[in-house]
């Protein structure tokens, strides 16, 4: 695979054939990526993968016409024929009058801050088996398992390189350790029931015991069998941490200044409005050290910091690219996201700040509750703010956990469910979006 200054070069010889060619601007992405996984079911050997990949993509501007082509050959004919390609295809496009690169004084200037994004331990396949067997291991000794899909464990590397042709050249290596085991518990006829548990850290040695991972997923499979129903009726509903980070995900997308611009975002009119009680905060932190969306810089090469999304129950502004940014009359936030196309808008280690109380007691004053630990189906409408999704969990009796549901529906309006958010003090760093348990008063559950 090559090295992040490849990629960066690649970048710019890639942006200077494009100016070559009669572009008034150019910017070019380099992603190259290598990973291997090993994954064990029963106790048996069944899989071992390894995947190398590189891409680059070029965006080009003729005037205020753009076009914007990826390719994965690194040959210099391939990246001639690109560059020709690219530059035929924005003569061709219609004007867009928003497009456009980052204006040079906006973009990362400075030393790189050092993320700890990537960690030199290469552990040898045997390492990877063995760390996948005992995950599966401790998962079928868990009372109750009856089967397994398996456990594997992988580690993967990444570079990025980002090129302007106004001045920006920078690039970045990160890479990543995951462990994960999913088992099934419970006999046939209906009554078997599967769930997982995983976990992905920068650095290896920061992954929990692979024994961990196993108890962690046989434990919850156990729990789901037998499932019930609850009444249809208004109740709290508990959001386990694994699924309440898709909440404020919702949150995020409609906080993106694209949607916002294509009027597809229920929080347009919003802004001044308390949507969360006052005490809640929502923070993001790029530049945290060994976190699993840690960037010092976004996809238009602007630099990205710490910021609050909600704070005393508002949110601070929209999350914004060079596009969006131009339409709505907007600061470059350092949001820029890069695929393989125009760049999009994506949020860095987004958390929700901790309660103050226990999710014990979180629950305890519940009489007739539903504790959500899987969300099923799409029906969210970011335009309108309507929120329907299949869900399953346990149902909460006199305060306490009484007993697996599923084939349930839950539905309330993103807004109401907002305001009537409560959260828990039990807030771990997992994901890329990290949130307490919490807890949200008066949802419309639709059960037996």
């Amino acid at each position: 695979m090559i090295d992040t200054q490849s990629a960066v070069t690649r970048c710019e010889e890639l942006v200077a054939l494009a100016l070559a060619r009669g572009a008034d601007a150019a910017d070019a992405a380099c992603r190259a990526g290598a990973s291997e996984s090993v994954t064990v079911r029963l106790g048996e050997l069944e899989e071992v993968d390894r995947s190398e990949s590189e891409q680059i993509s070029l965006r080009v501007f003729v005037g205020r016409r753009a076009a914007s082509i990826q390719t994965s050959d690194f040959a210099p004919e391939g990246l001639a024929v690109l560059a020709d390609r690219a530059v035929e295809m924005a003569r061709l496009a219609p004007e867009d009058p928003y497009g456009g690169l980052a204006p040079q004084k906006c973009l990362f200037a400075g030393s790189a801050p050092d993320l700890e994004l990537f960690d030199p331990e290469e552990p040898r396949p045997e390492e990877l088996r063995s760390a996948a067997l005992a995950a599966e291991d401790a998962a079928r000794r868990v009372p109750g398992v009856t089967n397994s899909e398996g456990g594997s464990a992988s580690a993967s590397r990444a570079v990025f390189g980002l090129a302007t042709s106004n001045g920006f050249a920078r690039g970045y290596a990160s890479g990543s350790h995951s462990l994960s085991a999913s088992v099934v518990a419970g006999e046939g006829g209906g009554g078997m029931e599967t769930d997982y548990a995983y976990a992905t850290k920068r650095f290896r040695g920061d992954l929990p015991d692979p024994a961990e991972i196993g108890r962690e997923a046989g434990e919850r499979a156990v729990r789901k069998v037998g499932p019930g129903s609850v009444p249809s009726r208004r109740m709290p509903v508990v959001f386990d941490p694994r699924v309440g980070n898709g909440v404020i995900g919702h949150l995020l997308s409609a906080m993106a200044a694209p949607a916002v611009a294509r009027k597809a975002s229920f929080l347009i009119g919003r802004e001044e409005e308390a949507l969360f009680d006052s005490g809640i905060r929502l923070c993001e932190e790029p530049l945290r050290r060994r976190g699993l969306r840690s960037r010092y810089f976004d996809g238009e090469g602007v630099p990205c910091a710490d910021r609050m999304l909600v704070e005393n129950g508002r949110i601070t502004g929209w999350l914004a690219n060079v596009a969006s940014a131009s339409q709505l009359g907007l600061s470059l936030t350092g949001h820029a996201s890069r695929g393989g196309g125009a760049p999009g808008v994506a949020a860095s280690n987004v958390v929700m700040e901790a309660g103050s109380v226990t999710p014990e007691e979180l629950m305890r004053d519940i009489d007739e509750g539903l504790y959500v630990t899987g969300l099923f189906g799409q029906g969210v409408n970011l335009v309108t703010g309507d929120y329907s999704r299949g869900a399953s969990g346990f149902r909460i009796r006199n305060g306490e956990i009484a007993g697996p549901v599923s084939e349930i529906t839950i539905a309330g309006t993103l807004p109401e469910m907002f305001r009537a958010l409560t959260p828990a003090s039990d807030l771990e760093f997992r994901y890329g979006v990290d949130v307490p348990t919490f807890r949200i008063d008066n949802m419309s559950v639709a059960g037996e």
